[in-house]
């Protein structure tokens, strides 16, 4: 892009700028990084809506801080707070803003959808000053039908991406998250799984290219970055190796009918025996069907405390529901699924209808990118290699109903992801497990009620343990959970390491060490650059 003025014409305006348009209090740091900037960026951006700092606007910084990000447990007052926020508009302010913070010693925290569950894109406990460089801005997608792909810039919500594919055709699909408004630079970088997963694999199983900046500020793809870091960042976490700008996706090809249910078991509609047998066939279903099952307590009358247990076993096949039933009737017949259960629509609606979008909503819905789930909430996940026995699921009630609002999602494998090796990516979590386990516990009145829960779902997990993965206890990366342990000390990292990546640790943390060795990029549970 040309300069309109020489930077030197800049920085003098810039000062200027700065020194007419904000108050005495405005911090000295922002200064120095804006200035910074000027000097090794195109300058023809907007200071004033690229820049949120409580000493500017301590409203909009307030807005901007909390715009996206889902756990309301990290926006309390006492929750460290960046110095600034900076949302780059083009690339070259990405690199920018890695050089400035280097050279400021100022502490980056990268947020693109702002969906990690501890809060790691948006808080810092143990690093100040810190800032947020947020990506929101950069969101262009560009599809290719020709070749089958698409690039989509970090900032880009996974709807979005939706959309921008379905826009240009009704057969075409990607294979990443039920959560529409998940930025896609943090959701790939974790693997990314979705309705698709068992016919295609993770969104990371789907990616031809990337785009990041490193820590010398310079931009990769690929080829220049290399095959070990490119095989890092497609399922090693996000935080750890750079600034993911933009990924290449390999598009799939989807029918023209896909067809959806939910049906809801109840305890006195045999519902431990149904999940039972689903646990047993979930994993062995035809490829082209995903059946996963919200779990939560729900009240059996209006008298308040009479609760049962519901299980929604929610779907998407890719066809008609002709051959579905076919299907059903063969594996699954327990969940007595009919045909007024089934609805017939396109992918795009698929998509939508297990976002949690009404009917009615049309697919132009999906570009909001607003998230429908914000709660003060704790989380966590497993991963499950042998079916969970009834009396192990009763218990599992009897602590559910002593909880206000728990919930729990499995999600079935099997498939496609069976057949992917354990190693191809850092994501392990293959052949062998039936279905992933997420956990959660949310309430509304933030520290007043807090230990309660947080000690409900810590014993939870802690009785559960008998019937989940062993040797080690496996968790999934974008269900991040800081309970797992935190990067305190060289050997730390040892047991959350082969929690999230199993042997594929150890490559992670050998790579790390090679391409950022002074550990610019960093966060409580990042990749470390070595283990002791």
């Amino acid at each position: 892009m040309a300069f309109a003025i020489s930077k030197r014409n800049a920085t003098a305006f810039l000062v200027t700028l700065l020194l007419v348009s904000v108050p005495l209090s405005f911090s000295t740091l922002q200064q120095d990084f804006v200035k910074c900037l000027v000097d090794n960026s195109d300058v023809s951006f907007p200071i004033t809506a690229s820049f949120f700092s409580p000493d500017q606007n301590a409203t909009l910084f307030k807005e901007e801080l909390e715009s996206t990000a889902q756990n309301l447990r990290y926006l309390t007052p006492s929750n460290p707070k960046p110095v600034f926020i900076f949302e780059p508009l083009y690339e070259t302010h990405v690199q920018a803003a890695v050089v400035c913070a280097k050279k400021l010693q100022l502490h980056l925290r990268l947020r693109s959808g702002g969906h990690d569950y501890e809060g790691l894109s948006f808080v810092a406990e143990d690093e100040t000053p810190f800032v947020i460089v947020d990506l929101s801005k950069l969101r262009q997608v560009d599809v290719d039908l020709d070749s089958n792909s698409a690039w989509a810039h970090a900032g880009a919500t996974i709807g979005e991406v939706y959309y921008r594919i379905q826009e240009k055709s009704q057969t075409h699909g990607f294979p990443a998250g039920l959560c529409s408004s998940l930025g896609i630079g943090g959701h790939l970088v974790g693997g990314a799984y979705g309705s698709m997963m068992r016919k295609f694999g993770l969104g990371a199983d789907n990616v031809l290219d990337a785009r990041i900046v490193d820590a010398n500020g310079q931009i990769l793809d690929r080829a220049a970055m290399g095959e070990d870091v490119f095989w890092a960042i497609r399922g090693g976490g996000g935080g750890s190796f750079g600034v993911i700008l933009a990924w290449k996706i390999k598009l799939v090809p989807v029918p023209t009918t896909v067809t959806v249910f939910t049906v809801t078991k109840t305890l006195e509609q045999d519902g431990t025996k149904v999940l039972y047998k689903w646990q047993q066939v979930a994993d062995k279903l035809d490829d082209d069907l995903f059946i996963r099952v919200i779990i939560s307590p729900a009240s059996k009358t209006t008298k308040p405390g009479n609760r049962t247990i519901s299980m929604s076993y929610q779907a998407q096949f890719l066809g008609d529901s002709n051959r579905l039933l076919q299907v059903m009737q063969k594996s699954f017949p327990e969940l007595g699924l009919t045909k007024k259960d089934c609805t017939e629509m396109s992918w795009i609606k698929a998509v939508m209808y297990i976002a949690g979008f009404p009917n009615s909503a049309p697919p132009e819905a999906l570009l909001a990118g607003k998230s429908l789930f914000k709660n003060h909430f704790k989380a966590k996940s497993d991963f499950v290699k042998e079916p969970i026995p009834v009396e192990g699921l009763e218990g599992l009630w009897e602590r559910f109903l002593e909880e206000d609002s728990p919930l729990t999602i499995w999600n079935p494998y099997g498939g496609m992801m069976s057949r992917i090796s354990e190693s191809e990516i850092p994501f392990p979590h293959r052949n062998g497990t039936l279905f992933k386990i997420q956990w959660l516990s949310t309430w509304q009145d933030g520290k007043v009620s807090e230990e309660r829960h947080m000690k409900w779902i810590r014993e939870m997990y802690s009785y559960m343990e008998q019937y989940v993965s062993k040797n080690p206890r496996q968790a999934y990366v974008n269900y991040r959970d800081l309970d797992l342990g935190t990067n305190e000390g060289e050997s730390d990292a040892r047991e959350w390491g082969a929690k999230y990546y199993k042997g594929n640790f150890e490559r992670l943390v050998k790579i790390k060490g090679e391409f950022d060795p002074e550990n610019f990029f960093r966060h409580e549970q990042s990749v470390p650059t070595k283990i002791g």
